[in-house]
């Protein structure tokens, strides 16, 4: 699975219904020029003209009911029309995630591989993850895109000064690989170029310039496991032969209900789609909330790649999904088990310094304009800063003595 930049399009600009006005209207200075104090400036002493012109046209009341209704439905159909480039539909209006387009299908590529991720994207939040904890920093480096006016993912070289963040925590990057100014440029210089959706995460042959995969669960497998010659933590396991089968049982439940669940239900394009959607998300999350009362990790005393998979989702939950996405019934707060259950991730070593709280609420309520047209980005939740996640989740207990030599490897 991976994230997606926006489609590019043109914005259209509608002309207000004309009005009849049952007497001549004298236009005086003071309607544009007044004492300030009716909040038509910005605070500075710069007027704002469209607060003028609507004071002019209709007073202190509501726009004319035609003109309301008139751009309620073009508002509608242009949603409607950037929503179907940006999230496919089926008939029913529910989201359809279109495929990766380029798989590793069980090879293991030997060549000189860079990855390139963007910090708001929680399938690429998987590859970071995966590759921290197994130790491939050096031997797979990163470049960081980050969300561009237009929808795209771009490249920035943000000085460490700049950043506002501490050196542990990632940051976008410029392009160092290729010296892009975006990932659809990078994506381009492969052979024959490309003209695809452009993804993260990717992983890139240097040497070849070839997009190796666009998939993230085909990545984090290999990063577990094909990687163990370059990895400072070969030991570490995250699918282990005797879990495959578990393993696999998890993704199955969580990637449509949760994964792709929360994207079901910010992207449904009718009642009944999001419905759906969001009766499947939280009756699943009720379901695993229940099942690690008793269990530490999806699989035991074990973390693994099901684990990380479902991480990233909970991670951004009460940040993104229950605000933007409209997953409302519960905040991930109110859910003891998981809540615990995601600090006590977010805690392991190298997991926290993957995760950038400011970048990936701007990716999400500035970049996705259809679902937040002003582009004004929320608080945090004081549940979601560093501080409150470093509580003590306390869930060691549940370990049995003979704790996951898994688990010893990651802290």
């Amino acid at each position: 699975m991976h994230c997606f930049s926006l489609p590019s399009s043109r914005l259209l600009l509608l002309s207000p219904a004309k009005t009849t006005l049952k007497s001549p209207c004298h236009v005086s200075p003071r309607m544009f020029f007044n004492d300030g104090s009716n909040n038509s400036g910005d605070g500075n002493g710069n007027l704002n003209p469209i607060n003028n012109i609507a004071k002019l046209l209709w007073g202190a009341s509501l726009p004319p009911g035609l003109l309301i209704s008139t751009v309620r439905s073009t508002w509608t159909s242009t949603w409607q029309i950037m929503m179907s480039q940006l999230a496919p539909s089926d008939p029913s209006g529910g989201y359809t995630r279109p495929p990766s387009k380029f798989r590793l299908n069980g090879q293991n590529p030997t060549a000189k591989l860079h990855l390139y991720v963007a910090l708001p994207c929680p399938w690429a939040h998987r590859t970071l993850i995966v590759r921290a904890l197994k130790g491939l920093e050096e031997a797979v480096p990163v470049s960081v895109a980050a969300h561009g006016f237009d929808g795209s993912w771009e490249f920035k070289d943000i000085p460490d000064k700049d950043n506002g963040m501490d050196n542990d925590t990632l940051v976008p990057t410029a392009d160092k690989v290729n010296r892009c100014r975006n990932l659809k440029e990078v994506y381009k210089q492969r052979k024959g170029g490309y003209d695809g959706r452009v993804t993260v995460p990717m992983l890139w042959d240097v040497e070849n310039k070839e997009v190796v995969c666009n998939e993230s669960y085909d990545i984090i497998e290999f990063f577990n496991s094909g990687l163990n010659g370059l990895a400072l933590n070969p030991g570490l396991d995250l699918s282990p032969v005797e879990l495959k089968e578990e393993i696999e049982e998890w993704n199955r439940v969580i990637y449509p209900n949760v994964n792709n669940g929360v994207y079901r239900c910010g992207f449904a394009q009718s009642q009944e789609a999001y419905d759906v959607a969001v009766t499947g998300l939280f009756s699943t999350l009720d379901r695993i909330d229940d099942h690690l009362d008793s269990s530490r990790y999806l699989c035991g005393d074990r973390l693994t790649l099901a684990d990380v998979c479902l991480f990233t989702t909970l991670i951004r939950f009460d940040l993104i999904y229950n605000v933007l996405f409209k997953c409302t019934k519960k905040k991930l707060l109110e859910y003891p088990n998981l809540h615990g259950y995601m600090r006590d991730i977010y805690q392991i070593p190298k997991v926290g310094g993957t995760c950038n709280f400011p970048e990936t609420m701007d990716g999400y309520y500035r970049m996705l304009f259809p679902l937040n047209p002003g582009g004004i980005r929320p608080v945090m939740p004081s549940g979601c800063e560093h501080n409150f996640l470093s509580t003590p989740p306390k869930r060691e207990s549940m370990s049995s003595a003979s704790v996951g030599k898994n688990v010893q490897h990651v802290l």
